[in-house]
């Protein structure tokens, strides 16, 4: 079954097709970073539009790559949540439309699920079960993964996510959006161990996560400090360390607690080469293994949403002509497949 796959939920629009069998076929990505950078952040009406402007073309440029059309499509998923409400009314208004006018099923995907799954599209994919890792600007989580569908909160941020963290850090270090790459390759100049920033949530038991007091922690550093660039990059560095730090420790409590020895790491903070290289050394320690998306497949795609919905609609689910966004989606509500 050839499925298209249509991600809007927040500032990259994606499309992709992917073939049951075949695997991915093509995929494009816009990215509105050059919309947002003047504002230092997302605007939402502003995605929004841009979402209506690039997602048909995109359409179009995917099929042209594969050398397919319409009539070879065997059904249309779509980003229904969690993300930006108007982001996702724009993809999900497109993806009903097009799968009511080519007469084939649709399938609401939802969008942590896409990540989650994500690291499927590679050539060694991690077997079920295992523990996943889902950390990017708007959602930090701990998820012991059965089969799809088959999910279990593990923990959740609990204020800021730690991507979020990295955007706020990286405005208040005077430095460019997007700021996790920015924040990431300050920090690289950094002198480590000049700073010792706390770990959040590590001194107790369980698997939550809390970022809003680290970034209050690094204001408060930075307004001490002299704020010459060499200090700003020492703070940069204890900041990452820090995240990293919580992440891999919450990490390994989730294997041990979970009795896993496969790790997922997914969302646009997996890319982070620090964090990656601290969780290398942490699966290596406990004999456990981690997988990740290719690092375009790191942030939002339409790959991941294609693949997600593939094996939903294969299974003979598929949504009715009724269709709406939804900006909060419990990822656990989802039926097995």
């Amino acid at each position: 079954m050839l499925i298209l796959g249509i991600e809007t939920s927040c500032d990259e629009t994606g499309i992709a097709l992917f073939d049951s069998k075949k695997g991915l076929l093509a995929d494009a990505l816009y990215s509105q970073i050059a919309v947002h950078a003047e504002y230092g952040g997302v605007v939402p009406e502003l995605a929004s539009r841009d979402h209506i402007r690039k997602t048909l073309p995109l359409v179009k440029q995917v099929f042209a790559e594969a050398g397919l059309t319409a009539q070879d499509l065997g059904g249309v998923a779509y980003t229904a949540g969690p993300g930006l409400a108007g982001a996702l009314l724009v993809g999900a208004g497109i993806a009903r439309s097009l799968a009511y006018g080519w007469d084939i099923p649709a399938i609401a995907v939802h969008h942590m699920e896409g990540h989650l799954l994500a690291p499927m599209l590679e050539d060694s994919p991690p077997e079920f079960p295992f523990v996943a890792l889902l950390v990017s600007g708007g959602h930090t989580m701990l998820v012991k993964v059965e089969g799809i569908g088959q999910y279990r909160l593990l923990g959740d941020s609990l204020d800021d996510a730690a991507g979020e963290a990295f955007d706020k850090t990286a405005k208040m270090l005077g430095l460019a959006y997007p700021g996790g790459p920015a924040v990431a390759k300050l920090a690289e100049k950094g002198e480590m161990g000049k700073y010792t920033f706390p770990r959040p949530m590590c001194d107790r038991p369980g698997l939550d996560f809390s970022f809003s007091g680290l970034k209050t922690f690094t204001l408060n550093t930075l307004n001490k400090s002299d704020k010459a660039e060499q200090t700003k990059a020492d703070i940069a560095c204890a900041f990452e360390t820090a995240v990293v730090e919580t992440l891999a420790i919450k990490c390994r409590r989730a294997l041990k607690e979970t009795n896993s020895t496969r790790l997922v790491v997914a969302g646009g903070v997996s890319a982070n080469t620090r964090l990656r290289q601290r969780l290398e050394a942490m699966v290596k320690k406990e004999k456990a293994q981690v997988y990740y998306p290719r690092l375009e497949f790191c942030t939002d795609n339409g790959a991941m949403i294609a693949f997600a919905g593939c094996q939903r609609l294969v299974a003979g689910q598929h949504e009715n002509l009724e269709f709406h966004a939804k900006p909060r989606w419990d990822l656990e509500s989802l039926a097995a497949v």
